[in-house]
């Protein structure tokens, strides 16, 4: 078991079963798009975001997505972390069918990458910070933001690294930084070079 620095929030009960496996910490669930119509649910993510810091691990798909954008709307201006699980087909254990998008959602994840994912971005409670490689900058300078094709590219070097590809650039951003070595990253946007 380890233990994080901060809550986690996930999506549903068997996100938390998962989690709480593996870490200490305590876990939060938005009960999926609950967060959207129950209001005592908002109060209560908007008080625990503003409270502090708050790990945001969701499934690596759309539902994600908008989960990620409510917390952070109801609670502008709160330090929330935002973590990205891998893109891995597959089916989670319980479900006869796997998900639309045929990936595993936080719920099937294997227990070594969760660890190595909050390891990587330094949230284990252990006093090492890990600082990200990737800025907004560098993105720029590779052509992966304010170019015409630039949202094209890195949808192309998320496929390439494994993640969700349908992600804003702060996003895409976060996520690298936290799914990804820089060793990974530059072999991955290598290879979009090569016809």
């Amino acid at each position: 078991m380890i233990k994080l620095k901060y809550p986690v929030a996930v999506e549903g009960k068997y996100d938390k079963i998962r989690l709480s496996s593996i870490i200490t910490s305590p876990v939060f669930t938005t009960d999926g798009f609950g967060i959207f119509k129950d209001e005592s649910k908002t109060r209560f993510f908007s008080k625990l975001c503003n409270s502090g810091k708050l790990i945001i691990l969701t499934d690596s798909d759309r539902g994600g997505e908008l989960i990620r954008k409510r917390l952070k709307s109801i609670a502008p201006g709160a330090q929330t972390i935002n973590l990205y699980i891998p893109r891995i087909k597959g089916k989670e254990k319980r479900k006869k069918t796997p998900s639309k998008q045929g990936y595993l959602g936080v719920e099937g994840m294997d227990e070594k990458v969760l660890t190595e994912l909050f390891t990587r971005a330094g949230l284990v409670d252990d006093g090492c910070e890990r600082k990200p490689f990737l800025d907004r900058a560098r993105l720029y300078s590779l052509g992966l933001m304010g170019k015409s094709d630039s949202s094209e590219k890195r949808k192309r070097l998320s496929l390439k690294l494994g993640i969700y590809e349908e992600l804003s650039t702060s996003s895409f951003l976060e996520s690298v930084n936290l799914l990804c070595s820089e060793e990974e990253f530059t072999l991955a946007y290598e290879a979009l070079k090569e016809p």
